[in-house]
């Protein structure tokens, strides 16, 4: 694709409103679904209704070329695939394939700040003129609490026309991640901090910010130690560039007529660092959900205020069921129970992350294709459906 209609696709990539959702049709391979071995071996039990329902998922016209959800309840994990997770050679997708998470990035910027809030070195009414004085004054007020919970009215860089004119250009242009905010530093706020909730990838850029401006280190490294190492991650990371680690999960774009087109080394990450940038694994994201939106990671206390949830606030994309926002992480209440957790889009990748309250099972759900409220509403819509039936099959089964 020449670089300038390239660019007209993803210019708005980086919001929360973006691209074209990708469909397969017939190029799709057939449905399979796979025994995940646990610690001690063997094949759980596949439910043949959730098959299905991944099945008709990707077999639809506007459905995703392929879709991995694991299901994990203690140290059992089930994994449904169906559909490519590489055209060109028709392999499936993998628990191990390395994908881009998208916004459940905002969830591991959430637990770099909380687990700084555990420590003393960070406190959720810290402010930004506090910790970030050089930041425009006008945005001075705004405290920690809530950037992580989208109240702060901060802009949104990833819309500001500057920022859209460079990725329009070079979608793999490498910005200065700690320079985003730049874009609409002459912008005031959008409206009082917490009399309203509005999803703002600015929010997390300054989350990050904040970390490192208490700690002297990079957020990289605060990644690393602070959220990898306690969980166990080892193919988690944040890239700057475009390239992604192998193997991974090929994200697509298809607007048909077109070809399918593989779009996931085609946009850099330097662009949504701490608000999308996080490159994980189906089994990796996981573990990292259990122990967020369980008890592992954060104290009680700590914990009781990131689960302190505005109701009728959504993730983006929506999650499962009735959603409620907390500091960085959704409540998702669905027809079966609750779950915890956190969804997110990016061009190629739609995922969505969830555990039980109490850290011990979780869902995640990941299709290689964009979907979002204003970009293919109605394979939103049944996506929605599915994972809900995932989750209460999460919930309800032993």
């Amino acid at each position: 694709m020449p670089t300038r209609a390239r660019g007209r696709r993803l210019r708005s990539v980086l919001s929360a409103t973006v691209l074209t959702a990708a469909a397969l049709g017939g190029l799709l391979q057939p449905a399979q679904a796979a025994g995940d071995p646990g610690p001690s071996g063997g094949h759980p039990h596949q439910d043949r209704k959730l098959q299905q329902q991944l099945d008709r998922l990707v077999a639809q016209e506007d459905g995703p070329p392929g879709v991995i959800a694991l299901l994990t309840r203690g140290d059992r994990t089930q994994v449904y695939t169906a559909g490519v997770g590489d055209i060109e050679t028709g392999r499936p997708p993998h628990p191990d394939d390395h994908m881009r998470i998208a916004s459940i990035a905002k969830a591991f910027s959430g637990a770099v700040a909380l687990r700084l809030v555990d420590q003393g070195r960070l406190s959720l009414d810290d402010t930004i003129g506090e910790r970030l004085p050089a930041q425009p004054e006008a945005w001075h007020a705004v405290t920690l609490r809530q950037l992580l919970q989208h109240t702060s009215g901060l802009p949104d860089y990833s819309a500001a026309p500057d920022f859209l004119e460079i990725l329009n250009a070079d979608p793999r242009h490498v910005f200065d991640p700690r320079r985003l905010l730049d874009f609409v530093a002459d912008k005031p706020l959008l409206f009082t901090p917490g009399s309203l909730y509005e999803y703002s990838n600015s929010d997390n850029i300054a989350v990050a910010l904040m970390a490192e401006a208490v700690t002297g280190a990079r957020y990289e490294d605060l990644l690393r130690d602070l959220v990898y190492r306690p969980l166990g991650l080892r193919r988690t990371s944040l890239p700057l560039g475009y390239r992604l680690p192998r193997p991974y999960l090929h994200g697509y774009d298809v607007t048909p007529p077109a070809a399918p087109e593989d779009v996931s080394e085609a946009v850099g990450a330097s662009g949504v660092w701490a608000s999308g940038g996080i490159v994980s694994t189906p089994r990796e994201l996981g573990a990292f959900i259990r122990g967020y939106g369980g008890p592992e990671l954060l104290s009680e206390a700590t914990r009781e205020q990131q689960l302190t949830f505005r109701p009728g606030d959504s993730s983006e994309p929506a999650g499962p069921g009735t959603n409620a926002a907390g500091l960085a992480i959704f409540q998702y209440t669905t027809r079966c129970g609750v779950l915890y957790g956190h969804s997110g889009n990016f061009p190629g990748y739609t995922q969505l992350a969830a555990t039980t309250p109490d850290g011990t099972r979780s869902l995640t759900f990941s299709i290689n294709t964009q979907t979002n409220k204003s970009n293919k509403p109605a394979l939103l819509a049944r996506l929605r459906t599915v994972q809900e039936n995932f989750a209460c099959a999460l919930l309800k089964g032993k």
